[in-house]
């Protein structure tokens, strides 16, 4: 698990930033979850992480955005019936707070701003990145704890990648770029239209990297909707600011 930790995009000595792999499945709703928990545990302890303190989300591709605090801790941690409702990125400026996304094949988006000590999430599929998930939490973490813009660090997690996202000429009407087209065959670059989003909100270019691993890919080691069907596990992006 976690063989690619994303602390090797960008590491900050006042967070913790990993994203699991397969086999283990860290969801409680999809896949094989017959050892979800156990597998919880043990990433998390891995990490440095309590797996009951985990915050999470009932994701329904969207562009909400929840501020979490310690209050919500372990909201989607031991069942998923206890997550927070209908959400798709979270934000917290408090410490010990695990804030996780479950993805497969989905771009899982990591926020911090280490002045401040902000540090987001988000769940961006096609459809949260239509809506504008990345700026819209980038906006509610100005809002709410007023960040600074150019010190705002940005990680892509493990996600499709442009070249297993084919998608239907009917993108064309949600992208006006990140769509590629070859052989009369339209594909999806999810990185590139989340990262021109952020680019024109004024993220510096510097300040964003990507793991380049395409979940999609035969022998990824990642979880993927599109190459496993809707049965297929999820892996865990998790970030904590110590």
């Amino acid at each position: 698990m976690g063989r690619k930790p994303l602390a090797m995009i960008f590491e900050h000595q006042d967070i913790i930033c990993r994203y699991s792999n397969k086999p283990h499945n860290m969801s409680l709703r999809h896949g094989d979850t017959s050892v979800s928990l156990e597998s919880r545990k043990i990433f998390f302890d891995s990490i440095g992480i309590p797996y009951n303190d985990l915050v999470c989300a009932k994701q329904v591709h969207s562009s909400r955005i929840c501020k979490v605090t310690a209050v919500d801790l372990g909201k989607g941690a031991l069942s998923y019936e206890a997550a927070i409702c209908d959400t798709d990125a979270l934000i917290t400026g408090q410490r010990k707070v695990p804030l996780g996304i479950l993805t497969a094949d989905c771009l899982s988006i990591f926020m911090y701003e280490p002045q401040k000590k902000v540090a987001a999430v988000a769940h961006a599929g096609w459809r949260s990145t239509k809506e504008l998930i990345c700026k819209k939490t980038i906006k509610k973490m100005i809002d709410e704890f007023s960040i600074d813009l150019q010190k705002l660090l940005i990680g892509f997690g493990p996600s499709i990648k442009s070249c297993c996202y084919e998608v239907g000429e009917d993108f064309l009407h949600y992208f006006d770029y990140g769509l590629i087209q070859k052989e009369g065959k339209y594909f999806l670059d999810l990185v590139r239209i989340n990262r021109k989003q952020l680019v024109d909100l004024g993220v510096k270019q510097e300040n964003i990297a990507d793991c380049e691993i395409c979940t999609a890919c035969p022998d990824s080691g990642y979880f993927s909707f599109r190459r496993e069907g809707p049965d297929c596990g999820r892996m865990i992006s998790v970030i904590m600011i110590k």
